[in-house]
């Protein structure tokens, strides 16, 4: 069986790790890392089949690991793939923004060139990236429109310099018009969606994106729209937002999953 080391147990890593404690996952998760303990320790007490909590992040992947997961942040993406793939392991990233910081991923492309390990990327909250990959050097425009109830976007680094209270939006309201690659440093907790959009069909810079919040849903809705020689695609996708964390769409956990679990598993594979 696949040995699994996994970095961040909140929300997502939580139910990564009780999907393999169930046997959902065909995998023995062996090491566990989150910069709080006492988040690691927590999710330990969960699982039948008891991890070790190693001291830091790096140690992960010291350990005879297959695969790394990454359920923690941009910033531990930066920190620690680098190193992963050094220790030839293979690793899947959860907050994908990390890597339209053109420098990182060229530093992790070139790891995985030389080490001979791969890089997942679930499709998370969204939907039709095989079609995307698919036709990609026949795309002329690729578009998202992303909406959130207000809560689900509190936090995020654009409000720090952005005049827009959230508490105080009472409709439909759009909050920010740009790149893929603006949004994902404004709002890297929010909008992995638009980076791994951006990464499978024409860049971060030729992708657009409109963040809307709306405190009359109750569900994170991201509509797509393609366009080129190929033709046109348009995808809807109305997810219900997981019940632990309010900016991670339920799709985002059960997509983690299901890449795990192919990877772990010897049996047909369906899609792209």
């Amino acid at each position: 069986m696949k040995r699994i080391g996994l970095l961040g147990c909140g929300a997502i890593g939580t139910q990564i790790a009780l999907a393999i404690d169930s046997g959902k996952i065909p995998a023995v998760l062996t090491h566990v890392y989150d910069n709080s303990k006492d988040a690691a320790n927590i999710l330990v007490l969960k699982l039948n089949t008891k991890p070790e909590i190693v001291e830091n992040s790096h140690l992960l992947s010291s350990h005879p690991v297959d695969i790394v997961v990454e359920a923690a942040s941009q910033d531990a993406v930066k920190d620690v793939g680098l190193s992963v793939l050094q220790n030839k392991r293979d690793l899947m990233i959860m907050s994908v923004g990390a890597l339209l910081d053109e420098s990182i991923y060229d530093i992790l492309s070139d790891a995985c060139s030389h080490f001979k390990k791969t890089i997942y990327l679930p499709s998370g909250a969204i939907a039709g990236l095989d079609g995307i990959k698919s036709i990609k050097h026949e795309l002329e425009s690729v578009s998202i429109t992303t909406t959130k109830h207000p809560r689900s976007l509190k936090g995020a680094k654009f409000f720090e310099t952005s005049q827009i209270d959230l508490d105080k939006i009472n409709s439909s309201t759009v909050i920010f018009e740009g790149t893929a690659k603006e949004a994902v440093q404004l709002f890297p907790a929010n909008i992995n969606v638009a980076a791994l959009l951006s990464l499978s069909g024409i860049g971060s810079e030729k992708t657009t994106v409109k963040i809307v919040a709306d405190p009359n849903t109750d569900k994170n809705t991201h509509h797509i729209e393609a366009a080129g020689k190929f033709g046109k695609m348009t995808f809807t996708i109305e997810n219900i937002p997981d019940a632990n964390n309010p900016k991670t769409s339920r799709l985002a956990i059960l997509s983690a999953i299901e890449t795990l679990r192919k990877y772990c598993s010897d049996d047909i594979q369906i899609g792209t």
